[in-house]
């Protein structure tokens, strides 16, 4: 029983941890960055891409590597070997005629072990344009999606968890009716333990299934934060009831039935966060001042809320995902899920279908304040359809740009992230 306690928190922490994980160094690292230090340049402007190979973080090798050059997410259209001296070599990566990241993957095997690096570089990145159309309908269709919702009771549960709280922050389990009978939505709720009224942050969860525990450490600053998940499930199961779901009915829940606007699985998501908005707007600790936050599926739902919510005063959005799925269809990156890059998924039906769910569309609506932040190296969210959502805000908005980032955040993004937002609010709430 023991040993299965310990792999079922070991389970748990992955699940927590998949989105957020920084890599670990190594033995043998390899870097790659352009050789002028500019990570963006101007269409048909050459880049040569500088490979450092170190051991134990002193230049090492003189022997050759493999790298190719791509277009962001595309096929290679440039590959060979470079030789290194002392452990540097310099690869010529060409350019690009039209908006759009450039990438350099250099490779090595050394006594089993594979090691690579890779660098992206921007060509007018400002002035990338999503693929996604906005369906002349958008406002109507999610207007009637949340009216539609709201039909049915909120019926707020909370119940007080007395050994999560501190003396600082007090924790609370909750849930809330969605868009039907029976339809509940779950997540944590932390809120200052000194009496008083306090901003709100809706936080909204990376892609998975998974646990949560609410976010003391950020509530200990003076601000309400509902933490929440959106499968529809509690937030408190044991681990291998998570591992479970994911790998069984949870299988692939964001492609189910991409292909019809009225069930696409994430129109119950959308609306069960608007519905989290109804339920911190009824909280007596409640100020009026409410901004959301996440990252990757959480960040594309960041977005998606303060587009559709005008209570949301402001947002934070890191690494965003659903962004510009479509782009595959045009022969460039398309984000998250990445269910576009099989050619047979592309039918009207689901291209339709993509148009109401996709970030860019909502990024279009946003009017409010926000945080953006991603890296050039993130193959999961690529900075392709990062941008495109960023360049179609019209709203105020502040961009970090992390450039060597994958799909994470440095702590350097997470506390800029956290301290925009904490600063935000407490101007909103003066």
């Amino acid at each position: 029983m023991k040993l299965f306690r310990i792999i079922a928190l070991i389970i748990s922490l992955s699940f927590l941890f998949e989105a957020n994980a920084q890599p670990q160094k190594r033995l043998y690292e390899i870097d790659v960055y352009p050789e002028k230090g500019e990570w963006n340049l101007p269409l048909n402007q050459n880049v040569n891409y500088v490979v450092n190979l170190t051991k134990s973080n002193v230049p090492y090798g003189n022997f050759e590597v493999s790298y190719e050059i791509s277009e962001d997410m595309m096929s290679p259209i440039k590959e060979g070997k470079v030789r290194l001296h002392d452990g540097r070599g310099v690869i010529k990566g060409g350019s690009m005629k039209q908006p759009g990241f450039l990438r350099c993957k250099v490779f090595w095997e050394n006594e089993g072990r594979k090691y690579e690096g890779m660098a992206t570089v921007g060509y007018s990145p400002e002035t990338l344009q999503p693929v996604t159309q906005l369906p002349s309908d958008f406002n109507e269709f999610w207007n009637k999606a949340i009216s539609d919702a709201r039909k049915w009771d909120l019926e707020p549960k909370i119940i007080f968890d007395a050994q999560a709280s501190t003396p600082k922050v007090n924790v609370y389990k909750v849930s809330w009716t969605n868009n039907g009978w029976g339809s509940k939505m779950y997540g944590v709720l932390t809120i200052p333990a000194k009496p008083g009224k306090y901003p709100a942050i809706l936080k909204v969860p990376g892609a998975g299934v998974r646990a949560y525990n609410g976010d003391i450490s950020h509530s200990e600053k003076g601000v309400i934060i509902l933490e929440i998940g959106i499968h529809g499930i509690p937030v408190d199961l044991p681990a291998v009831v998570y591992q479970n779901l994911y790998q069984g009915a949870l299988k692939d829940y964001y492609l189910y039935n991409m292909d019809h606007r009225d069930r696409f699985y994430y129109k119950r998501v959308i609306t069960g966060c608007i519905r989290a908005v109804d339920f911190i707007e009824q909280l007596p600790e409640f100020n009026g001042c409410l901004a959301t936050f996440g990252g990757s599926q959480g960040g594309a739902l960041s977005i998606m809320v303060a587009a559709l919510d005008e209570r949301v005063k402001g947002l934070v959005s890191m690494y965003p995902a659903m962004s510009d799925m479509v782009g595959y269809t045009q022969n460039r990156a398309g984000g998250w899920p990445h269910a576009m890059k099989n050619p047979n998924r592309h039918t009207t039906e689901t291209i339709n279908t993509l148009a109401y769910y996709d970030t860019t569309s909502f990024a279009r609506n946003v009017s409010v304040p926000g945080f953006y932040t991603f890296g050039y190296n993130d193959l999961t969210c690529p900075p392709t359809t990062t941008m495109s959502v960023y360049n179609v805000v019209e709203a105020p908005k502040e961009l970090m740009v992390c450039e060597t980032t994958e799909h994470y955040a440095f702590q350097e993004q997470q506390s800029a992230a956290w301290n925009w937002v904490i600063n935000f609010l407490k101007q909103c709430s003066e």
